[in-house]
């Protein structure tokens, strides 16, 4: 056995207290270190039972390895000869293990070295793991950091205990990211790496919409107000759909807030974002009508409804149609991605338009129709071939006459 020293284990004892690392798992490292360092050092195959024994009480720590006995030693680190072995138990027989100390003299130097390695490497396996199981659990949820700089378009967040990365998509358009500046980022994912953990954040994400609305509305965080969906195009605007619970809550008001307060908070937040709170409804129509705000709807008709397909047609007023598809399409866009519904909006003067057309187009249909299906009559037929007979003959008894006519002419 070697000494070693208590201060190993009054050391892995404060790296318990703090930074969270089990003494159990540092002593348990240290030994399997040692091993490594035996087998190395002295040559020892792979295969051979070998294992390192560190006792707290008087700080020694040993190498120890167990061997068959047989009678003839045909590979000298897995067996032992009978005779060797009855020298540490007489009493033992071919084909029983034996435990012998084999640490060499010389081996202290190795164990502090090893000791020193293992204990650096546990400090940072657990630095990395506390970091990922801290925002493994925040994962899905709003966090404040500090913008530490922008590097190959992504911003650097410092969350922490470690700097999350925000991706170009996770960021908000025209947004001016400046280092320093405080943030509140949505924690979209952690993927573990050989280092620190790499967290990636959004400013985009439409959950950072529902986290401010569960931190601003206590009805909402109550359960009395629930959030059915949120569509948002982050930096330009987002409409979000509500509903209460109970009859007495008004689920849009209680978001707006007295006076507004709630939602110019939220908007605040969002760096003066439009947002458009939406009153759910199970009726299709109904919902349709409310996702469709600001413009007014002057019908809605479900053209299909099924798991594959939900088509509606939304109908306008003319002075409404602008607003009703918003610039570059974005309210039926957003009002689509709420809904779920796929939505064509129409104005009234397109469907009078479109409706005069199909009655056009039907009454010339049925005329052509009518005159195809008209009773054949075989007399006027044979009236119509005669006529048609009579000026032929006549045309060309005219064509004659002037070409006789051209004749004379031309001898006088």
């Amino acid at each position: 056995m070697i000494k070693i020293g208590t201060a190993l284990f009054e050391a892995c004892e404060e790296l318990e207290r703090e930074r969270g690392i089990s003494k159990e798992v540092l002593i348990a490292s240290l030994c399997d270190a040692m091993v490594a360092a035996y087998k190395k050092h002295m040559h020892v195959k792979e295969a051979a039972n070998i294992e390192a024994i560190l006792d707290e009480q008087t700080g020694e720590i040993g190498v120890f390895s167990t061997k068959t006995v047989v009678e003839e030693v045909e590979d000298p680190d897995t067996q032992i000869s009978l005779e060797d072995a009855k020298e540490i138990d007489d009493e033992v027989e071919v084909d029983d293990e034996v435990k012998i100390e084999v640490t060499p003299e010389q081996f202290g130097r190795i164990a502090a070295q090893s000791a020193k390695q293992v204990i650096t490497q546990r400090i940072r396996d657990a630095e990395r793991n506390n970091i990922l199981n801290e925002f493994l659990e925040k994962k899905g949820t709003l966090t404040t950091g500090i913008i530490q700089r922008v590097e190959n378009r992504n911003v650097i967040v410092n969350i922490g205990k470690t700097d999350a990365i925000m991706p170009q998509k996770e960021q908000i358009p025209r947004e001016y990211y400046k280092p320093g500046n405080r943030i509140r980022v949505f924690v979209l994912n952690v993927k573990e790496t050989n280092r620190l953990p790499q967290v990636i954040v959004s400013h985009a994400h439409s959950e950072i919409v529902r986290e401010l609305f569960e931190l601003e509305v206590p009805e909402i965080e109550d359960g009395i107000v629930e959030i059915k969906s949120i569509a948002r195009e982050a930096g330009f605007r987002t409409k979000i759909a509500v509903w209460s619970n109970d009859p007495e809550v008004d689920s849009v008001g209680a978001c707006i807030g007295p006076r507004g307060s709630r939602i110019q908070t939220i908007v605040g937040e969002l760096k003066n974002e439009k947002i458009d709170i939406v009153r759910w409804s199970p009726d299709p129509v109904e919902y349709i009508v409310n996702a469709i705000s600001p413009a007014r709807v002057v019908s809605v008709d479900i053209m299909t409804d099924d798991e594959e397909t939900k088509d509606a047609l939304v109908v306008v007023p003319d002075d409404q149609l602008s607003l009703a598809i918003g610039r570059e399409g974005q309210n039926v866009r957003l009002a689509h991605r709420l809904t779920g519904w796929k939505i064509d909006i129409k104005s009234v003067s397109q469907m009078e338009n479109e409706e005069a057309s199909k009655t056009a187009n039907y009454e010339y249909n049925e005329e052509v129709q009518d005159e195809e299906e008209r009773p054949v009559d075989s007399d006027e037929i044979q009236e119509e071939i005669e006529e048609e007979m009579n000026q032929q003959a006549i045309d060309e008894e005219d064509m004659a006459q002037e070409e006789v006519e051209e004749e004379t002419s031309e001898e006088v």
